[in-house]
């Protein structure tokens, strides 16, 4: 895996941050620290985009951010566990999985594979 699709997953993480941190956060400290995640995470996927397929590495981005707020939100914060919630995120994140693999080998997008 190469740094460009690091900054995917480490984004999507982020992610998962501040869309919790929209709804749970009840300060000014965490309400500060949710627009830190917003802007990390969001100049880790330009950052990526630059040098992958951006339909891909959005793709990615929002499965991961979606999967992984829901998983966070049955763990932390009490969202009842329901089977067929698990099993839609398992096709979710076989879709992204899909995708990356997909994805041409080297990493490079269609503008870099293109001159």
């Amino acid at each position: 895996m190469n740094r460009h699709w690091l900054s995917v997953i480490i984004g999507g993480v982020v992610e998962v941050l501040w869309v919790s941190g929209l709804k749970h956060s009840d300060n000014a400290l965490e309400w500060i620290l949710t627009v830190i995640a917003i802007i990390a995470s969001f100049i880790l996927i330009i950052n990526a985009s630059n040098h992958l397929p951006v339909g891909t590495v959005y793709a990615v981005f929002t499965g991961l951010g979606t999967a992984g707020t829901v998983v966070a939100e049955m763990l932390f914060f009490g969202e009842p566990f329901r089977w067929s919630k698990s099993l839609l995120i398992l096709v979710l994140l076989a879709g992204v999985i899909g995708l990356k693999l997909v994805t041409d080998k080297d990493g490079k997008g269609q503008k870099e594979a293109n001159h």
